[in-house]
């Protein structure tokens, strides 16, 4: 929960020349930025120097801030454009698959491993966030942002641009194409175990 004076106060002390509280914020905000970038940015050389230019941008627009949303969402919206201006340098899609290449589900499903076996090879949850990641950019970073930040689809719909219907039908896409691309690879006793 974001305490308002106390952002006004830190807010204040780094506008007054204070940079070195500019840290706090990088702390309490880099892991919502590499939710958004990480999602947006498949490329791992690049997601540093992205994450790097949000921070840079936040700081530089840091008098723009009015507190009339949360810093978060103020940041991630930072963050969404930052990371869409990169991916229409790169021309990638939105709301295509943008990562052809075979998945580590694919993979062990085609070792036709047991079940034990697969579990042994790589934990589930992990497995299910690197499918996540498979998803096309928008779904991905929709997802991020209500189950990963807890945000709402108000919140998500500021920073996208993205009216609150379709944030919401995002969501209920992104997961049936999850729960689709999950059974067809596995049997559903298999996934619940």
């Amino acid at each position: 929960m974001e305490n308002r004076e106390e952002l006004k106060q830190l807010i204040a002390r780094i506008k007054g020349g204070n940079t070195d509280q500019f840290g706090v914020i990088i702390e309490r905000y880099q892991k919502l930025v590499a939710h958004v970038v990480f999602k947006m940015v498949t490329t791992e050389a690049d997601r540093e120097d992205v994450c790097q230019e949000v921070f840079v941008k936040v700081y530089q627009k840091l008098d723009s801030f009015r507190f009339q949303s949360k810093l978060s969402t103020w940041i991630a919206t930072i963050a969404y454009n930052t990371s869409l201006n990169y991916l229409e340098k790169k021309r990638v899609p939105l709301l295509d698959d943008v990562a052809p290449q075979e998945s580590p589900l694919e993979r062990i499903a085609a070792e036709d491993n047991t079940p034990d076996e697969t579990a042994e090879y790589k934990d589930l949850s992990a497995l299910l966030i690197e499918e996540i990641d498979r998803l096309p950019v928008q779904y991905g970073t929709i997802l991020a942002l209500y189950h990963l930040e807890d945000m709402s689809y108000k919140e998500i719909s500021q920073i996208t641009r993205i009216p609150d219907g379709t944030v919401k039908s995002h969501i209920f896409r992104a997961r049936k194409l999850l729960k689709d691309r999950l059974l067809a690879k596995y049997k559903q006793e298999d996934l619940c175990r």
